[in-house]
């Protein structure tokens, strides 16, 4: 019985997809939920599992190519068995080879069985760790992962990695084998040239070949790689965003003192008692709410003329991942707990760097958090989500020497910087819900006690 493998039903803000590699060929078994194909879309990359065990007998779409719901992938015939290897070919007759033949046979025996050897143990582990785009590079290079170095968290190939190593990898063929040094002239033995008749003009001497052209200098490689679906996504919506909105930054500091040692006190505590670390962002989407439940046009999005104001709190929060940045929505966040927004916060931002995160986690949001601090940024002006009117952009804590009560101290210190609509927020508003961020996280009790 045959099925044929379809694109799955893409949401609605979803059109289509690309085909960007297969893990399986005709003839190769499948087991049911395995893994067939992995297809990127403007936001995930999603999976096609096999329906059932068998084998793959035909593929009807190549890697690259732009799909749609519902379209024909592949072929598998279920409950069929791979086709078994061909038999080896009869010995040959005992009759001895010479010496030489034998030596020759030998040695390509030899290459084959290092070639059909697999690798050795570990050498291929962390395939099944790739990202899609790093797997995708790897499988279309014929790279072997271990010879790559990772600089990723926990040993993980990045996208980057692949491309340096590409760049410093020799050209097909393989490095050539240096050119023996030239053997000593030996002696001339021809018979000298006769001498040419009284009165004959010597023949001119030939000339010599004119240089070739220079040699071009090393080191200066180019790499044409075409951008993946997110990173055009996010490159079209940052340019739609700049171009609709009318968008204007305005400033601030925090001093984290007391959220800091708010942490260092019950840190331990709060991790045994709800299994998740306390950060510094649960603080911050706390401290946001606060702010937007005073200022709620910061909360709003702009529909033609209309102004919708939203009475929910979707707040988005920016993880970066190897194929871009992508925001994840902690929704209803005004109804949950510390513990419950740093656990979605970790959850989010696990599937999005294995590449697992839905469609629904990224659709949506009221507002979004950044934070480039992460990577030692100390100030920026982040861009609006759009159609969020606005976005809150956290940066590195860093102790300076601030006066307090007349008085020199150092303090860990972070530069806040909200990115507004000015279509719809005055400059008063968004400087005031600044105020209001910081004066939260200066003062994190008000928050637990909702005063």
């Amino acid at each position: 019985m045959t099925t044929e493998i379809r694109v799955p039903q893409l949401p609605e803000s979803v059109a289509d997809a690309t085909l960007v590699a297969w893990h399986k060929q005709p003839g190769d078994a499948i087991q049911r939920d395995e893994n067939l194909a992995d297809l990127e879309t403007d936001k995930v990359v999603l999976e096609v599992p096999a329906p059932a065990n068998g084998v793959v007998r035909e593929i009807r779409v190549q890697s690259g190519t732009v799909v749609t719901s519902g379209q024909v992938l592949a072929v598998i015939e279920e409950g069929a068995a791979a086709a078994a290897p061909a038999k080896s070919a009869r010995a040959p007759s005992p009759t001895a080879p010479p010496a030489a033949t034998v030596a020759s046979a030998a040695g390509a025996s030899a290459r084959a069985a290092a070639v059909a050897a697999p690798p050795a143990a570990g050498a291929n582990d962390g395939k099944e760790r790739l990202s899609p785009s790093v797997r995708r590079l790897v499988e279309e290079n014929h790279l072997d992962p271990a010879a790559i170095p990772a600089s990723g968290r926990d040993g993980r190939i990045t996208k980057a990695d692949v491309v340096g190593y590409l760049g410093r990898k020799p050209a097909a063929g393989g490095p050539q084998a240096p050119a023996p040094a030239a053997a000593p002239a030996a002696p001339s033995t021809a018979a000298p040239a006769p001498a040419p008749p009284a009165g004959a003009k010597p023949a001119p001497a030939a000339r010599a070949p004119s240089p070739g052209p220079a040699t071009p200098p090393t080191g200066r490689t180019e790499q044409r790689v075409a951008m993946t679906r997110l990173r055009a996504r996010i490159a079209q919506r940052l340019i739609e965003a700049q171009t609709t909105q009318a968008l204007l930054t305005t400033f601030n500091e925090v001093d984290l003192t007391a959220v800091s040692e708010l942490r260092s006190r019950y840190k331990e505590r709060f991790e045994k008692a709800h299994a998740v670390k306390l950060g510094f962002m649960s603080f911050f989407v706390r401290a946001t709410i606060e702010a937007l439940q005073r200022f709620p046009v910061l909360n709003a999005s702009v529909d033609g003329n209309d102004i919708v104001y939203h009475e929910y709190y979707d707040i988005g929060v920016a993880v970066s991942t190897e194929r871009g940045l992508i925001v994840p929505i902690v929704r209803d966040a005004d109804g949950k707990s510390f513990a419950q927004i740093e656990r979605e916060i970790a959850d989010y931002a696990r599937a999005a760097r294995e590449g697992t995160i839905a469609i629904e986690d990224l659709t949506g949001g009221t507002f979004t958090i950044t934070n480039g601090g992460v990577f030692g940024s100390l100030m920026s002006t982040p861009i609006v989500n759009a159609p969020q009117s606005a976005i809150l952009g956290m940066h590195k804590i860093q102790e300076r020497p601030m006066v307090v009560d007349g008085q020199i101290a150092v303090r860990p210190m972070m530069y806040l910087a909200v990115t507004y609509d000015h279509r719809i927020i005055d400059g008063r508003e968004a400087v005031q819900f600044l105020v209001a961020v910081k004066e939260a996280l200066e003062d994190p009790g008000r928050m637990l006690l909702g005063v």
